[in-house]
């Protein structure tokens, strides 16, 4: 269990608010946003749900009250799934209201595929309920995704696009590094050119650099997508980004609950080992 607490110290950035919010900070100092992701997943008691309902509330009125350019990522199991869907639904829309009263986003992340449906139908109620407050994330290697994206562009909505991080089997999901590269820039291109804003969550080199290349060789403007990154991993490469004029986003995990969270990634692919590994020593 060392590696995992050796990981965690590097890349999770305080077990409270008040312990991520200066290095929020210095990320926004560096031209650099954030979304914010309070660590867990699963819970499997309303006293627990309710109280992370309310920590995800505080956590965008500290926002608000530090003047800080971040949002929040929100895993609908910390709500309440894996009890109902329907209790889930009202944790999430209570969220939901403090996020359209402060004028806040609230990203809806993507779990596992037992929760794919339910995690889309949720969406596109609270799209629907409040617009534009609310995103997704779409993990590129599942078959779905093709028909999701297209849903979601049809809908206009804010998509953060990766590449994917469980372990799926190979009746749902690409295995092959080259097939989920392929797909990813199929899924990327529609969302560019067809939505608002695309957020492009990679820290592949060949991904980011044919981004880059097809949004100047289609004329998108830097201001129409961004790339977002993990806490920890390739400090040097979003500045660099920052000052080459695109947006840049850090992923910025804190809480508690980073034990199970690495642990859980590590055992999950050995991909997952070997991609934080090789990432720690990449500017």
């Amino acid at each position: 269990m060392q590696l995992p607490f050796f990981l965690a110290k590097r890349f999770v950035a305080g077990e409270d608010f008040s312990q991520a919010a200066p290095k929020v900070r210095e990320l926004n100092d560096k031209g650099i946003s954030v979304t914010l992701d309070l660590l867990g997943e699963n819970v499997t008691d309303r006293e627990t749900a309710d109280a992370t309902t309310r920590e995800y509330c505080e956590l965008l009125d500290g926002i608000r009250e530090q003047k800080l350019d971040a949002t929040i990522s929100i895993k609908l199991t910390m709500l309440g799934m894996d009890i109902d869907t329907g209790y889930c639904r009202q944790n999430l829309f209570t969220l939901l209201d403090k996020a359209r009263e402060l004028d806040q986003f609230v990203r809806i992340d993507m779990e596992g595929s037992d929760y794919t449906q339910r995690t889309m139908d949720l969406f596109f109620e609270a799209r629907k309920a409040y617009g534009r407050h609310v995103g997704i994330v779409i993990q590129a290697y599942l078959f779905r995704s093709r028909d999701d994206v297209a849903a979601l562009v049809r809908d206009g909505a804010d998509v953060r696009l990766c590449k994917g991080a469980y372990s799926e089997p190979p009746s749902l999901a690409y295995r092959n590094m080259a097939d989920i590269r392929a797909v990813f820039k199929e899924y990327a291109s529609g969302l560019i050119r067809s939505t608002d804003f695309t957020r492009i969550a990679t820290h592949d080199d060949h991904l980011i650099e044919w981004t880059l290349r097809y949004a100047e060789e289609n004329g998108i403007p830097k201001e129409k997508f961004e790339i977002q990154m993990l806490y920890g991993l390739r400090l040097s490469t979003c500045e660099e980004l920052v000052n080459d004029g695109y947006r840049v986003r850090v992923y910025v995990p804190y809480g508690t609950m980073w034990l199970p969270y690495f642990s859980r990634r590590l055992r999950e692919r050995k991909e997952n080992i070997w991609f934080v590994l090789t990432n720690m020593f990449k500017k």
